[in-house]
Order: C-alpha cells, then sequence, then structure tokens
C-alpha cells in the first residue's frame, strides 16, 4: 500500500499532514486527513471500501464535493499512484469465498 504526503485544505482548516495513496487489496485509491488527536479517526477518511475510487480523479472530486481540496501532489506521485492503480490486482481469497463483495 502506497502513502504519499499532500495538503488538504477546506474553508475552516488546513491538514498538511494528510495522506493519499492505493489499497491494492482493496483496489481503490484512499484519502485520509484531519485526524483527532485522542482517538485517531480522521474527519476526512475516503477510500475504505473495495474498488470505491478506481481513479485518482475520482477521489480527489468527492473530498471536493465534500468541501475540500487536495494540494501537493507533484508529477511524480501523480504518475506513481496511477501507475499503482492501473496494475491488475487479483481477487483476494475473501472475495474467492465470496466473503468481500
Amino acid at each position: 500500500m502506497s502513502r504519499y504526503p499532500i495538503t488538504v485544505k477546506s474553508d475552516l482548516q488546513t491538514d498538511e499532514s494528510a495522506v493519499i495513496g492505493f489499497d491494492p487489496p482493496l483496489r481503490t485509491f484512499f484519502l485520509q486527513a484531519f485526524p483527532d488527536e485522542a482517538t485517531d479517526a480522521c474527519a476526512l477518511w475516503l477510500g475504505g471500501f473495495l474498488e470505491e475510487y478506481p481513479s485518482l480523479e475520482s477521489i480527489i472530486d468527492a473530498a471536493r464535493s465534500e468541501g475540500y481540496e487536495v494540494h501537493g501532489l507533484t508529477h511524480d506521485v501523480i504518475i506513481a499512484l496511477t501507475k499503482e492503480g492501473g496494475t491488475p490486482t487479483p481477487p483476494s481469497i475473501g472475495e474467492r469465498l465470496g466473503i468481500v463483495r
């Protein structure tokens, strides 16, 4: 699973320690920002389900629809994430057994 540091901003706050990445077993991009110091739960956590965000564009659009803007994605990170997201991943054991859909 890849994890790249980025900045996520809303009208009220900025998280300069946010992360974006790709989760091969779930075949989805994910984005985490604004963790609660006491619980570690994130105010923004996208991409926790199977094939939820199949493209980098889809997860950025989802964040934007919730009022967040993603900053700091370099050309190299975009290329790396796009390549990782385009690499075929076989179904997990849970999928093959019908446990995960």
